[in-house]
């Protein structure tokens, strides 16, 4: 005979065993303070700075060539983000890049990122934890300083 139990109940609700309780729970990174996930603020603020940064140089040396910002802007990305962990926005508002070990993301991982975030959706296409495409695919996460 089937019982209740086996074809379950709309009132039991979905299973949210496995739903983390903050963002970065899942990676071992504390909820709050250094080594936590950067938020969506600090992020956009970050780049909205970097963004304004690469658009002033352009205006200054290129006319405001909207290819040539998109490539400083590239070039920003693979350089500081590849080398130190960080770019100029992302030091301002105190965060940075590193690999899910905790190590710098590296060259490589530079230059994905920035391919990638320079495609935008990938950038805006984020998981439970708040990383983006970009990042799932280095391994990398950002993280407050």
């Amino acid at each position: 005979m089937v019982e209740r139990k086996d074809i379950g109940s709309w009132l039991s609700g979905p299973d949210t065993s496995n739903i983390s309780k903050y963002p970065g729970e899942r990676l071992g990174l504390p909820e709050s303070g250094r080594g936590s996930m950067a938020r969506a603020g600090r992020r956009i603020l970050a780049i909205f700075i970097d963004w304004a940064l690469c658009y002033l140089i352009a205006a200054a040396f290129f006319h405001s060539n909207s290819t040539v910002i998109l490539g400083i802007f590239a070039l920003e990305q693979v350089v500081l983000v590849g080398t130190l962990g960080y770019s100029v926005g992302h030091r301002i508002v105190g965060i940075q890049v590193q690999r899910l070990d905790g190590g710098p993301p590296g060259l490589l991982a530079g230059v994905a990122r920035a391919v990638l975030l320079c495609l935008v959706i990938p950038a805006v296409i984020t998981d439970a934890d708040h990383r983006g495409l970009h990042d799932r695919a280095m391994k990398t996460v950002l993280v407050r300083r």
